[in-house]
């Protein structure tokens, strides 16, 4: 299912301190999709986070090619605002289905994010931070 990882990759990019009576989570940083094939870095873009497309697998680069020729910088989490219960909500662009959702995004522990997506229905993906420079090889999927 290409769409679910890019799913969670877009929802991935969100978070930067945001100030508000209830600090939410922080979500920024570097972020491993569940199958490894897309990375992406959660940062401040403008006044709220974002999240975009650090590094792309050649297979998520093939997937996403109807939309995009440039996978890599798209931004996939936008227009993100944190909520009280500690999560952070916006929007999610899956590139290889040329579609918006709503995204939610959820810090489950110090190294993973929760990142749903929702259209029609909704679909949820675990990502795993990154620690390790980005990969230079593009023919298979990032290391754990």
């Amino acid at each position: 299912m290409p769409g679910l990882a890019l799913i969670g990759a877009l929802a991935i990019a969100a978070a930067a301190h945001h100030p508000s009576s209830h600090h939410p989570s922080s979500i920024a940083g570097i972020w491993r999709s569940p199958g490894g094939n897309s990375i992406m870095k959660i940062a401040t873009c403008g006044h709220r986070p974002c999240g975009t497309v650090a590094w792309a697998s050649d297979k998520a680069r093939h997937d996403s090619r109807k939309t995009t020729t440039h996978l890599v910088g798209t931004h996939l989490l936008t227009h993100l605002e944190p909520r009280k219960d500690g999560s952070w909500q916006g929007k999610l662009f899956i590139p290889d289905m040329n579609m918006h959702a709503s995204a939610k995004i959820r810090r489950e522990s110090s190294h993973q994010l929760k990142v749903s997506g929702c259209k029609i229905i909704c679909k949820s993906a675990v990502w795993t931070e990154f620690r390790h420079p980005l990969p230079k090889d593009t023919t298979r999927p990032a290391p754990n």
